[in-house]
């Protein structure tokens, strides 16, 4: 999958259908020469430029600086003339920065390595690529690591920094990631949202100048996503060239494409620069996250169906990794912060009679919690609500024949808390002034060990006095205040991303210690929504908005990188808490099957009608499971484009099995049956759809007619079975 021409000195990476291609020019400067469909050859070289003015250093030496300006640098580095978008920056002790990092060589092996402190892809019919770059000057070494899986199309980017000089430098940018290509008639893709609204496909043309998506918040954020794409103008799903990045990281990002001068472009990935800087001590080294990149000459559909692909199989982890999901339901929106023992016994009891398999009880339980005002950091039950604790209702909800799971938000703390009355210096804070409150809670400073481990701690003791198998884990509000206590002045910049490794730290303790937990990671909804956070917990939570209606877009955006069985979506209560919309319960219900589905609602109280449609809707969600656990997604329509329906496909890997998921938002009056063309179905097999047989290449070159359905929000599923 990886060979090295000496003769040449290319570089050249084969995944399945793929080709990734580097070479070394005058001897010393690493450039991206490919990267696209498969190609056999070798001799690529041509495509550097090297002939072209203004020549390589070693020919023309008076020009070196325009070289370094542009030539197609496969980790650009900033400070000695390539004035594009660098993806590292340094300063030494003499407050100087600039670094030229020549090659000094290579190694190929199978396996891969784990990423110290890092959620990264991992697996096993792998090889990597490590490519060593150095200024022997600044006393810098970058190792650039590049691997490929043999199951897979994607390509698995990384850099570790070290220093090998006498004196600590400070890194003031460390990017992962860097592509360069030459710019065409593209447009650039990226999932911008807010809360409620995550994840919305946004595309747009590319032209002079520069392209960004980021976040600050030191988190991936609701409002952008670490993920970009250049697109040709005419790419859809099904055609067109796509060139993908996406950050396996949780925390600040800057994903950038820049159009340059000479008519090229280069789309870089990283942590972003702003309020980071590193002390890298002599002999130290820093690694920064992974990226992803992916390659699709057959449109979006492939590119969604290869990060599909790569999650399932070498990102999640654990023992829900390829095992259905139990059908829960949450006590949020039925209660709020209203409830007691006797009020979830009673929702498990009957949530229990229609084959509902797990009560989780969400916020409210702990401390003096009555509303969002206090207690967080004071992680012990309220007893007056829960009259002997968690094990008492984990007992009789377990006697139901139910799983029992519960909320936590252990990155934050209270004000009005025990533990911030003890310890204010633990939360993140500039110091003199008083930190800005977001729901009334404050960041607590996980970079503090001591911080880390007494939170841990204490909700490890939680876990260990009831029957708990399922976590939601939440964080409810972005970093802000950066500052520590702990940490020397020379040192503050280094906090969001320490403040993320603890995170990654505690979250691999927690799983490690309760291997068979079923972590469900949240932020305000889908604020953490991202690669980082899929390698800890199998499944997010994709946005507080459960509307169905509103989910179809949300939804949408991240099926585009997200295997289906990642996404939570549960049956919520109507009107809808959140924008007031009624839509039908069979319709929230297909709508909730585009994920990992549950209920969120007081199931005591809704109507005889829809409490007889429950265990329809669970029976469907178990025959489909598997489907959306493992079969290939295909986009068939957007309600986002056309503004009248949504339409999606699940196909089995063996093509013998295959679901359409269709939501009729508004109704049409005065039209005949609509015409759906299928897809990813084998052209000779036979398919049976309500009891009429076609080949596969009928369904998806003539297409199915269904008649419309009658009214606004309605929906359907289509179940596709092979017959023989």
């Amino acid at each position: 999958m990886i060979t090295y021409n000496q003769e040449t000195q290319i570089f050249k990476l084969d995944t399945k259908t793929t080709s990734y291609v580097m070479g070394i020019a005058d001897g010393k400067y690493l450039g991206h020469a490919y990267y696209g469909k498969k190609l056999d050859s070798t001799d690529l070289f041509y495509l550097l430029r090297t002939e072209e003015h203004p020549f390589v250093p070693s020919r023309l030496e008076r020009e070196k600086l325009s070289f370094l300006d542009s030539f197609p640098m496969e980790y650009p580095f900033g400070g000695t003339g390539d004035f594009r978008e660098s993806c590292i920056e340094i300063r030494n002790m003499q407050g100087q920065h600039g670094l030229e990092l020549v090659y000094a060589g290579h190694r190929i092996y199978e396996g891969k390595g784990k990423l110290e402190g890092l959620p990264a892809t991992w697996g096993d019919h792998c090889e990597t690529l490590e490519i060593t770059l150095e200024d022997a000057c600044a006393g810098i070494r970058a190792v650039l690591s590049y691997s490929v899986f043999a199951d897979c199309d994607a390509l698995m980017r990384s850099v570790k920094i070290e220093n090998t000089g006498s004196e600590p430098v400070y890194l003031e940018r460390v990017l992962s990631a860097c592509l360069e290509m030459d710019q065409e008639p593209f447009e650039i893709l990226s999932l911008p949202g807010s809360w409620a609204r995550e994840r919305q496909i946004h595309r747009q043309p590319l032209v002079t100048g520069s392209f960004v998506t980021e976040s600050v918040r030191g988190e991936s954020s609701h409002q952008d996503h670490p993920f970009l794409a250049v697109l040709s103008e005419d790419c859809t799903q099904t055609r067109g060239e796509v060139y993908a990045m996406h950050f396996v990281y949780s925390g600040n990002f800057l994903a950038k494409a820049q159009c340059t001068q000479y008519g090229t472009l280069r789309m870089v990935l990283g942590i972003h620069p702003d309020r980071f800087c590193w002390k890298l001590d002599a002999g130290g080294s820093f690694q920064a996250p992974e990226a992803v990149l992916v390659y699709s000459d057959e449109g979006l559909g492939k590119m969604s169906r290869t990060f599909h692909d790569l999650y399932r199989s070498h990102l999640i982890r654990g023992s829900y990794k390829d095992k259905e999901r139990p059908v829960l339901i949450n006590n949020w929106e039925a209660t709020y912060f209203d409830f007691n023992t006797d009020k979830l016994i009673a929702i498990a009891r009957e949530a229990a009679k229609l084959g509902i398999e797990m009560l989780v009880m969400d916020d409210g339980w702990f401390g003096c919690r009555e509303n969002d005002d206090s207690s967080l950091g004071d992680w012990t039950v309220n007893e007056q609500k829960l009259p002997g604790g968690l094990k008492v209702l984990a007992d009789e909800v377990n006697r139901l024949g139910m799983k029992f799971g519960i909320w936590l938000e252990p990155e934050m703390i209270s004000p009005d808390s025990r533990l911030y009355q003890e310890h204010p210096d633990w939360a993140l804070q500039f110091q003199g002034r008083a930190p800005s409150l977001a729901r009334q809670q404050l960041v607590l400073d996980l970079s503090r060990p001591e911080v880390a481990d007494a939170i841990y701690d204490s909700i490890s003791r939680v876990l260990q006095s009831a029957h708990i198998e399922y976590v939601k884990w939440d964080m409810n509000r972005a970093l802000a205040d950066i500052g520590s206590m702990a940490f020397p002045p020379d040192r503050q910049g280094e906090l969001t991303h320490r403040y993320m490794l603890a995170v990654y730290r505690m979250q691999e303790r927690l799983i490690t210690d309760f291997p068979d937990l079923l972590l469900e990671n949240c932020s305000s909804g889908g604020g953490r929504f991202d690669p980082g956070m899929l390698y800890y917990s199998p499944q997010i939570w994709c946005s507080d908005d459960t509307d169905a209606i509103e989910r179809l877009q949300i939804q949408e955006g991240t099926q585009l990188l997200y295997p289906l069985s990642a996404i939570g979506a549960h049956v919520s209560d109507c009107p809808n808490h959140i924008v007031g919309r009624v839509t039908p319960f069979q319709t929230r219900g297909i709508t909730a099957l585009a994920g990992t589905f549950g209920y969120e609602l007081d199931i005591t109280k809704i109507s005889e009608e829809e409490r007889k449609m429950v265990p329809g809707q669970i029976a469907a969600y178990k025959k489909y499971a598997p489907l959306i656990r493992e079969g290939d997604y295909y986009r068939i329509a957007s309600y986002r484009e056309n503004h009248l329906y949504d339409c999606y496909e699940i196909v089995s890997k063996d093509k013998r099995q295959a679901a359409v998921f269709f939501v009729q938002v508004l109704y049409e009056p005065g039209r005949r049956s609509r015409n759906i063309r299928l897809q990813g179905l084998d052209e000779q097999m036979f398919y049976e759809v309500d009891g009429r047989r076609y080949t596969g290449g009928t369904l998806m070159h003539a297409g199915l007619l269904r008649n419309r359905l009658r009214g606004d929000f309605q929906a359907e599923v289509i179940d596709i079975q092979a017959v023989f």
